[in-house]
């Protein structure tokens, strides 16, 4: 619980008012839905108060969000999986669903982590996964040079003269290219 006090600390308040208009405190700014979808995405700890009577509505805005992401794009949640929802409302098991919804999402996270760190390791022992990895940082440390903006390379690219030879010759290649879409 005294994690849970002090993550209180970190929770940013959004106030909803009475004209649906959602208003972030930490940023003195007025929001959309897509803020706080974007926001839950990166494990932004908020919560949703009724401006008027101070009620904590942050399971109904969640809800809407689902909503909205479920009619403007490819649908996450069977048919299936809704009707057996809705008749779970009113159901003696309605009080155990959020806790096994809970702890089935915890797995499903846990075993996407697991597989992605096992694809991973497999990846680490291929030399030809080696040799990608080796162009893309490459690549990264060329992209940022000549594009603005681009992504920085996150590490240094190994200053090998093969590679930089290697490197230059597809730079003079691709100017080349350049040049004749140019004409």
């Amino acid at each position: 619980m005294a994690e849970a006090a002090a993550g209180e600390d970190n929770t940013v308040i959004i106030k909803k008012y009475a004209n649906r208009r959602l208003y972030n405190t930490r940023s003195s700014s007025y929001i959309t839905l897509d803020h706080l979808s974007k926001m839950t995405r990166e494990g932004v700890d908020y919560k949703v108060l009724d401006a008027k009577t101070g009620a904590d509505i942050t399971h109904t805005i969640l809800t809407q969000i689902i909503m909205e992401e479920e009619s403007n794009g490819e649908q996450m949640l069977p048919v299936n999986f809704l009707r057996e929802l809705i008749s779970m409302y009113g159901n003696s098991m309605q009080s155990l669903i959020p806790h096994y919804l809970e702890a089935s999402m915890e797995n499903f996270r846990a075993n996407q982590t697991k597989l992605a760190k096992a694809f991973e390791d497999s990846l680490g022992n291929n030399p030809l996964a080696k040799l990608a990895e080796r162009n893309m940082a490459m690549f990264r440390a060329a992209s940022s040079a000549f594009m603005p903006g681009a992504e920085k390379p996150e590490g240094k690219v190994p200053a090998d003269p093969d590679d930089l030879a290697a490197l230059r010759e597809q730079m003079a290649e691709i100017q080349k290219r350049l040049d004749t879409l140019g004409k």
